[in-house]
């Protein structure tokens, strides 16, 4: 009986230790089978010590056979050495086992399980990509050639800018700039917003007007994309005639050299004319300046002039602080972009970042240049008088120079310029050599085109160039492009966007050039200027109203006059095909007395630049 008792212990006692076992090996195995399922989650950190406990009572998984009774834990008694050993063995097996598994199986980033089950409802409604959208945000700048925004971990290439104002100073190589707008509006397709009537400046010196624009009266120009001719900058009215999303930028330059190269192209103006040279009008304390004579702006803080501001300069250095804080709060209200003039190369390479266009859209030749020979070297004590005497001027440019460099070091940084500057050096050479006939610019008489000969005034002698002979068709206008003066191509691009307009105009030209040695010539001039009037009227259906524009209208024929018969020749040639002779030397004193009479009446100073 005792014996039967003790079996059937024996047998119940099985039962429970084989129980206890399988819930060990349901344990590790929910563990090793969980592993590839839930790869895609954090695994969970096997508890050791809770199993240790468990094998504590259990009988171990071992790979050899053991003997069950050595597993038996009797109430009250303490685990046999052995039994520990042997626990300690099974579970660093299936330590193992798990670390092997962990490692066998690659890495996932999280989610992508999900990422790849439902991976077409994800992208299936993707929404474009909104440029405005307050989460796109321009990153550092990086190392290569392009531009990028980024949203999110998307990369987006910037849109190139199509409405652009650029506000074209005076004897600060805003005339290359110009060039560079011509080109790529030009090639784009782009509208101009061109002066009226053929003219070349936006009425300057007088306050612009969104009036002053052919095609804003008809209404017959529905979007303008660029504003770059001289005008005297008005933020309200320029604001009337572009899109709001409009980008400004101007250049600026030193008023030292600036002023040099003033005193030479002006020197017809009155405040220069009575003087020898620029040492003697600054010495005199600038005597013969006077505001109330039309032109003379000319003569003093030119720059601060034309940004519209007023240019008059306190004595008091108190007053000159603030005024000179208030000048240069107005310029940098209305633009985000000032280049500088003595790093014109630096310059260009940060407007092709800021305008989101490429190398070659920028590259260019130096237009309205002077000659070395015309040049003359200012002494240092000539020099402080100028930045005295200019004195907004001066610290306008002391505080972009200044702001210039900082823009670059928080956008390109100096590797990166650097890098570009010699790219985009490099590929004018290569223009050079393709384009130009000797390889550079030559003096105005030794110009063989004459079309594309550049205006000369004052005693400046200005240089062109000439294009190398046997240029196929596209790289001929590519190169012509180039090398065009301002006047010729404000004009061509006059006759792009109003053909009607402009062959009127190249008409009355035409006769005024016929009648210039007629004893009749004043009576022709009136008869013409009446005739384009109607003819003006006619093709705009509605009259010019204001005095303003009726006076310039009138004035034209002497435009015309003044620029010698030279841009009538350039609109002629190119789009009527007919030549007109006309002789600049030989009408060169008859043109300086027309200069000389300009302040008489308030009109466009249309060749002064």
């Amino acid at each position: 009986m005792v014996l039967t008792v003790l079996c059937v212990a024996l047998q119940m006692l099985g039962v429970v230790r084989q129980a206890r076992s399988s819930k060990v090996l349901k344990l590790v195995s929910e563990q090793l089978v969980r592993m590839p399922a839930g790869i895609h989650r954090p695994v969970k950190r096997i508890d050791w010590e809770n199993l240790r406990n468990l094998w504590s009572v259990s009988p171990a998984i071992v790979e050899e056979p053991v003997d069950q009774h050595y597993f038996i834990q009797r109430r009250g008694e303490s685990v046999n050495p052995h039994l520990e050993e042997k626990r300690d063995q099974v579970l660093e097996i299936a330590r193992k086992k798990l670390t092997s598994i962990t490692k066998a199986v690659p890495a996932i980033e999280p989610n992508k399980l999900l990422l790849d089950q439902e991976v077409a409802k994800q992208f299936q409604h993707q929404p474009d990509i909104d440029e405005n959208d307050p989460e796109i945000q321009k990153p550092p700048p990086s190392d290569n050639d392009t531009d990028k925004y980024t949203l999110k971990s998307e990369a987006v290439t910037c849109q190139p800018k199509k409405h652009i104002v650029f506000l074209k100073t005076h004897k600060t190589a805003s005339s290359t700039i110009l060039n560079i707008l011509y080109r790529y509006g030009d090639s784009h397709n782009l509208t101009f917003a061109l002066p009226l009537n053929m003219h070349s400046q936006l009425f300057y010196p007088t306050f612009f007007a969104a009036h002053f624009v052919e095609g804003v009266r008809t209404r017959s120009v529905k979007e303008f994309h660029i504003l770059c001719n001289h005008m005297r900058f008005s933020s309200q009215e320029v604001r009337k005639l572009m899109p709001k999303d409009t980008f400004y930028f101007s250049i600026l330059r030193n008023p030292v050299e600036m002023m040099e190269s003033l005193f030479v192209y002006y020197k017809a103006i009155p405040a220069f004319r009575v003087v020898k040279s620029l040492d003697e009008f600054l010495i005199q304390g600038g005597r013969s300046y006077n505001t109330s004579v039309p032109n003379n702006h000319y003569a003093r803080n030119i720059l601060t002039f034309d940004f519209g501001l007023d240019n008059t300069a306190p004595v008091n250095d108190t007053d000159l602080d603030r005024r000179s804080a208030e000048v240069i709060t107005a310029v940098e209200r209305d633009f985000p972009l000032i280049l500088i003039s003595e790093y014109f190369d630096e310059s260009l390479v940060l407007l092709k970042h800021a305008l989101c266009w490429s190398l070659d859209d920028i590259s260019s030749f130096r237009l309205n240049s002077r000659s070395e020979r015309s040049r003359r070297p200012l002494s240092a004590e000539t020099a402080e008088r100028v930045k005295q005497w200019n004195s907004l001027d001066w610290r306008l440019y002391q505080h972009f120079n200044a702001t210039f460099w900082k823009r670059i070091d928080s956008t390109l940084g100096r590797t990166k310029l650097q890098r570009e500057v010699e790219l985009l050096r490099a590929k004018r050479v290569k223009l050079e050599q393709m384009c130009l006939q000797g390889g550079g610019a030559v003096d105005p008489a030794q110009v063989k085109d004459s079309s594309l000969k550049p205006f000369q005034y004052g005693a400046a002698v200005i240089q062109g160039y000439n294009l190398r002979p046997g240029l196929n068709n596209d790289t001929f206008r590519l190169c012509q492009r180039l090398i065009t003066p301002e006047l010729q191509y404000t004009s061509g691009l006059y006759t792009k966007q109003f053909p009607q307009l402009a062959a009127a105009r190249v008409a009355a030209a035409k006769k005024i050039a016929a009648s210039r040695n007629s004893a009749m010539h004043r009576a022709v001039k009136r008869n013409i200027e009446t005739s384009v009037h109607i003819a003006v009227t006619n093709n705009t259906n509605t009259a010019i109203a204001d005095e303003h524009s009726l006076h310039v209208l009138a004035n034209s024929v002497v435009h015309s006059e003044r620029q010698d018969s030279f841009e009538v020749h350039s609109v002629t040639k190119h789009h009527t095909n007919k030549e007109i002779t006309g002789n600049s030397d030989k009408n060169s004193t008859q043109e300086r007395a027309i200069n000389s009479n300009v302040h008489k009446e308030p009109q466009e100073s249309a060749s002064l630049r």
